[in-house]
């Protein structure tokens, strides 16, 4: 079941990429007690994750912070590595990078893609939430091929 607005994040395990290396963080408590904006792009270094949907957080890290946003924070099920080196070759000290190097958070939140016929496997799906004390208070999520709703400019009309 696809997870709404409303529901709680679930309690699995994420990895946060870190300048120390890996960090394992748990969802469910690392949302707590904050206002996230939160995307999820099928892969690190694919081309519309890379070309426009990190950009665009990057781009609109001021005004989301300026809306009431305390962190945002990409996922996709990539290692904490990867996660980490994308971010530093197109990203900013703005994004959090959350690994889902298993896809158990995509397979929690019911948004899970299945890519293999590009020699990706189970990925997480394209889409954005807005995550408010852990619970999910927006939620956009993309048509497959599509790039519109889960955009840093779709999430600042939201808040």
């Amino acid at each position: 079941m696809t997870i709404s607005v409303g529901d709680k994040l679930p309690d699995v395990t994420l990895v946060k990429a870190t300048e120390n290396g890996p960090e394992q963080v748990n969802a469910a408590e690392y949302f707590k007690g904050k206002k996230v904006a939160l995307f999820s792009v099928p892969g690190a270094f694919t081309p519309t994750c890379s070309a426009r949907h990190l950009p665009g957080y990057v781009e609109k890290a001021d005004e989301l912070k300026s809306k009431g946003v305390d962190e945002i924070v990409a996922t996709a099920v990539n290692d904490a590595f990867v996660m980490g080196a994308w971010n530093n070759a197109s990203g900013s000290n703005e994004i959090t990078m959350l690994a889902d190097g298993n896809g158990d958070f995509a397979e929690a939140v019911g948004l899970t893609m299945d890519g293999s016929g590009f020699g990706l496997g189970k990925r997480g799906q394209r889409y954005s939430m807005v995550v408010d004390d852990g619970v999910v208070t927006q939620l956009n999520v993309e048509q497959p091929g599509d790039f519109s709703v889960s955009s840093a400019e779709h999430m600042l009309g939201q808040l």
